[in-house]
């Protein structure tokens, strides 16, 4: 495993290494996955603030692809587990396994403990265990026969999720969304981007063989820590703290909601925001941060009541309102 205090080449981090590093990181993506942008931004914004990321769409439009074309592209480990209705919580975590040579029982790590874990399909397995996740996803640790076991630095993951009306899925609880720090939408492609996609298939592309695609780590830990401690001296004035809590108040007052933002997913905003500022090159926030990052940010945060569902009115419409209504600061 790599130095986290050292780049690729083995120099010590700094902020603009670490920037052309994740700008490259995006580029070695899409030598796998086309036309997905946002969600690849995303991906990269979840990764600068120590967040976990929901990835939804129907099947087929490369949602497992992009996970793995971005572990293709880290300097980190990577698990995958692929949920299904009969997974059993210590199938994720690890279980007690007992040694008769020693007589004694030991700690057989499970998926969890790695870099980056791809939670394919997390809908299609029971509730049990989805909350499997909920202690490694917000205190980064595994408790095992009452023993805490930390997890590795950086640890993210990334979920995939068919829609919700799909057959054999079970609802994610709000307790485990609200772990994950974006919910991304990952579209069917344009009439271009499908075209693109068959002539790459056509020319020999195998989405099974990222490396003979292309994909290589081009940004490890390193490029991380150094990225994330620049975001830290990110600005962020008065008003623009006041603006991330005056939209997340007005989802509370909305009348299609039952269920609004609550100040950890204010705080969640102000973190895209402070990150997305950095990556386009600027050491302060400004407004358009804020509305850039605010829809993957909080659309799994609210809940609909049942008549707004019923008339065909979405979280994303709702927060699309509450953006044009809220005063954004000069």
């Amino acid at each position: 495993m790599m130095d986290p205090t050292t780049d690729n080449a083995g120099r010590p981090g700094d902020a603009d290494t670490a920037r052309s590093a994740l700008e490259a990181l995006r580029a070695e993506i899409a030598k796998a996955v086309v036309g997905q942008d946002p969600a690849v931004t995303g991906l990269v914004v979840a990764l600068l603030c120590r967040g976990h990321v929901l990835l939804e769409g129907v099947p087929g439009v490369a949602k497992t692809l992009l996970v793995r074309a971005l572990a293709a592209a880290l300097a980190l480990g990577t698990k995958r587990v692929q949920f299904t209705p009969d997974l059993m919580p210590s199938d994720v975590t690890g279980s007690l396994v007992y040694d008769a040579r020693t007589a004694e029982f030991s700690f057989q790590p499970g998926p969890v403990f790695t870099h980056l874990l791809l939670a394919d399909e997390i809908n299609r397995t029971p509730p049990k265990t989805q909350s499997s996740l909920l202690e490694a996803m917000e205190e980064r640790q595994v408790t095992v026969d009452g023993t805490p076991r930390p997890l590795p630095e950086p640890f993210l993951v990334v979920a995939t999720q068919n829609p919700v009306e799909y057959e054999g899925t079970y609802p994610l609880p709000e307790a485990q969304l609200d772990r994950f720090l974006l919910k991304l939408t990952v579209p069917l492609p344009s009439r271009q981007d499908e075209i693109d996609v068959l002539t790459r298939h056509a020319a020999g592309f195998d989405p099974r063989d990222l490396r003979a695609a292309g994909v290589r780590p081009v940004a490890g830990a390193a490029d991380l820590q150094a990225a994330r401690a620049a975001i830290a001296g990110t600005t962020v004035s008065p008003e623009i703290a006041a603006y991330v809590v005056d939209i997340c108040r007005a989802t509370r007052e909305s009348p299609s909601l039952s269920l609004g933002v609550s100040p950890r997913g204010a705080t969640a905003l102000l973190a895209t925001s402070r990150a997305w500022a950095w990556l386009t090159g600027r050491d302060y926030v400004i407004p358009d941060d804020v509305k850039a990052l605010a829809l993957p940010t909080l659309r799994h945060r609210v809940q609909l009541r049942p008549e707004a569902e019923m008339e065909g009115v979405t979280a994303d419409s709702v927060i699309n309102a509450v953006l044009g209504q809220v005063p954004v600061p000069r």
